[in-house]
């Protein structure tokens, strides 16, 4: 995937840009101690029966992380005295 507007990296949760935290969730790992194998495509055919689900997924977190920190940075300051 290429030209993902810098500012969808703005939405922070937890302490990371919600981007990372989907990217991080669909890489495909495999667990040291067991061997299974954690694949986001491959459960996104067999279970979602939808094999386009990760970028879907992407694409979604991207939108949702543009339009939050629009509402975010459209906020007036809060003033605490």
């Amino acid at each position: 995937m290429r030209n993902i507007p810098l500012a969808a990296y703005d939405y922070i949760v937890n302490g990371k840009p919600a981007l990372e935290w989907v990217m991080e969730r669909q890489a495909v790992t495999t667990d040291k101690d067991s061997g299974i194998t954690n694949d986001a495509n491959l459960w996104a055919t067999e279970t979602m029966g939808n094999p386009k689900y990760p970028l879907e997924l992407l694409l979604r977190v991207i939108t949702v992380s543009l339009e939050t920190m629009k509402v975010v940075n459209g906020l007036p300051k809060l003033e605490i005295h």
